[in-house]
């Protein structure tokens, strides 16, 4: 189905729970969040009615997402029951990778086709900064995992933050000569109540390559990578792995917007960077049948708007982004 604008929407993000086994400076306060209740959830059950009723509008891309995904209970039933959907052709899960290497090979087992990693260095005491107290170790042992279990592509997910990484940002992109990674450099976005946005900690994603262009030589543009969405590949000539910058704020992808937003909570959220949502929890569990869930995803798509408008969804979302929905 298309919307307004006549963009076709054939992806559903799904936040399967807002619990996260990290506390990262850009998604959650220092303070920590108050935990939503176990049954205000969606259960297992009721997200696969929903993608049954997403995929009769034409959804075929599932990307399941958090908090931290992989701490859900009954995640890789939850994954081998959408590959069983006839009409879903990806399923992909964002990651912060710390459990990824004892889960990978179940995960693929399941239909897993692909995964993203977050992570925001390569440093073992910034990285316990940046998430207060995560271990390094383990997602270097997730994102090795993942590429031996022939996931493909495997995704590295850096938001560049300005006096924090952009030290680290060139060794990170020289990650992709040696090795079959995509390393994606987003630009840091104001979303919910995190502590981390501020004007002078963004940096754009022109800066982000010419620093690289200027340690490691000129990027050459990128064919199509598997789920590249909104991310402009290059790559280094010679290099076993690609470099995507995602660029939100300073060159947004609006126009090509393919996407709807499931939370946790059951709220079908048209647009990442726009505070309207509908309900469809209340819609599920007051019985309404599969015609009903695919008028709301109707009413979703019409209501899409054209772009984003960043500094309203700041002011009005105080919600952080683990309970959005990464």
């Amino acid at each position: 189905m298309q919307d307004q604008y006549r963009r076709p929407i054939n992806y559903l993000r799904i936040s399967v729970t807002d619990r996260c086994n990290l506390r990262c400076v850009y998604c959650m306060p220092p303070s920590g969040v108050k935990f939503i209740k176990h049954e205000e959830i969606l259960s297992i059950e009721e997200i696969i009615t929903v993608v049954k009723a997403g995929v009769r509008i034409g959804i075929k891309k599932i990307r399941l997402t958090g908090g931290e995904p992989l701490v859900r209970g009954g995640i890789l039933d939850l994954v081998s029951s959408l590959k069983n959907i006839p009409e879903i052709d990806d399923i992909a899960i964002t990651t912060n990778g710390i459990l990824l290497s004892q889960m990978v090979g179940p995960l693929k087992k399941a239909g897993l086709n692909r995964v993203n990693v977050s992570l925001d260095t390569m440093k073992p005491e910034r990285f316990k900064k940046i998430t207060r107290g995560g271990n390094l170790d383990l997602v270097w042992k997730g994102i090795n995992a993942a590429l031996s279990a022939g996931l493909d592509p495997v995704k590295i997910n850096t938001v560049a933050i300005r006096g924090f990484n952009d030290d680290e940002l060139v060794d990170l992109a020289r990650l992709t000569l040696d090795h079959p990674l995509h390393i994606r450099f987003i630009e840091l976005m104001p979303i919910g109540s995190s502590d981390a946005w501020s004007r002078g900690k963004f940096i754009a994603s022109g800066e982000v390559k010419e620093l690289i262009e200027g340690a490691l030589g000129n990027l050459v543009d990128e064919k199509h990578i598997n789920g590249n969405g909104p991310a402009l590949y290059t790559r280094l000539p010679g290099s076993r792995g690609t470099i995507g910058f995602i660029s939100a704020i300073s060159n947004h992808f609006c126009a090509e917007c393919n996407r709807l937003r499931l939370t946790s909570t059951g709220q079908l959220r048209p647009c990442l960077f726009n505070h309207r949502e509908i309900d469809l929890k209340q819609a599920l569990r007051s019985g309404a049948g599969p015609e009903k869930l695919v008028e709301i995803f109707r009413e979703a798509i019409v209501s899409k708007p054209v772009g984003h408008d960043l500094d309203k969804a700041w002011q009005e979302d105080d919600r952080v982004m683990s309970q959005i929905g990464g």
